[in-house]
């Protein structure tokens, strides 16, 4: 298949599944061996991979770039001040910033090791990866069933903000999907769906420039042919605007539906990876 429509393939599965919580590291790291693609060139390798969550980024920008204004004036009219106040856009900013900073620490720490140990052509990597697909999808479900769902995003206190941050470390493991660990949590802890949802892509903006940024380095500065730059363009443009579509789907989703259909979804996605395995895929 052509470079420049296997990027687009990819570049969708990252728009589409960065936001809605079925793991976006799983399908983009299992895409190719599903499809039988080769796995030693553009496609497939992870920093192409990183590169595309630039393109998730250009689509959280967008969608939130009114409540991106307000939170960043907030929070520098709170420094120049020195005083947060009943202000909820300053508190809502501090509590960003907050949640963004530990959980930065702990990804960029254990990275490497995470890559080591989850990450392969292999068929112990893929089982892993089903595993966690059924851990979220678990977590995802009783989090849903068992939450009061009473909170707003400005009801978050400093520990349930700092909660939520840290469990974005936890996206690190291939399958547990970032914006999934972070709805759970914010379910976890009393807050609504839309408003769980809201708040883990508030969250997922500071974090994905930095990991793209940093990730993609090596992407944009080897060599590549005009056709692989073409190829890697469409990726990430269509990887922006199925993003975009995703969020609006997904607020709109939550708004009047529960998380379970997406933790079905996982569960099956897991199972499929079994039997591909199991028949010697």
């Amino acid at each position: 298949m052509d470079v420049v429509l296997q990027a687009a393939l990819v570049g969708l599965l990252q728009g589409l599944t960065e936001f809605i919580p079925i793991s976006s590291s799983a399908h983009l790291e299992l895409a190719p061996w599903i499809a039988g693609w080769e796995s030693d060139g553009l496609i497939g390798s992870l920093a192409f991979d990183v590169f595309l969550h630039l393109g998730t980024l250009v689509a959280l920008l967008i969608y939130f770039a009114r409540d991106w204004v307000r939170y960043i004036g907030a929070w520098l009219a709170s420094v120049r001040e020195r005083r947060i106040g009943e202000d909820p856009d300053r508190r809502t900013a501090w509590l960003l910033v907050l949640a963004t900073v530990p959980a930065a620490i702990i990804g960029f720490s254990l990275e490497g090791f995470i890559e080591e140990s989850f990450h392969g052509d292999n068929d112990g990597a893929r089982l892993a990866i089903a595993g966690f697909l059924v851990v979220g999808a678990t977590a995802l479900w009783l989090a849903d069933r068992l939450g009061r769902r009473q909170r707003d995003v400005q009801d978050l206190t400093v520990p349930t903000a700092l909660t939520i941050g840290l469990s974005q470390a936890l996206a690190l493991l291939p399958g547990i999907s970032r914006s999934g660990a972070t709805i759970t949590a914010g379910l976890a802890l009393g807050m609504t769906r839309e408003a769980a949802a809201r708040f883990s892509f508030l969250l997922a903006t500071p974090i994905t420039l930095g990991a793209g940024l940093y990730g993609s380095r090596r992407l944009l500065t080897e060599a590549h042919s005009g056709t692989e730059w073409l190829a890697i363009g469409v990726g990430f443009a269509v990887a922006a605007v199925s993003g975009l579509v995703a969020i609006g789907f997904l607020l709109s989703w939550l708004r009047r539906r529960s998380v379970t259909v997406f933790s079905a979804y996982r569960v099956l996605f897991a199972l499929f990876i079994v039997i591909l395995v199991a028949i010697g895929r």
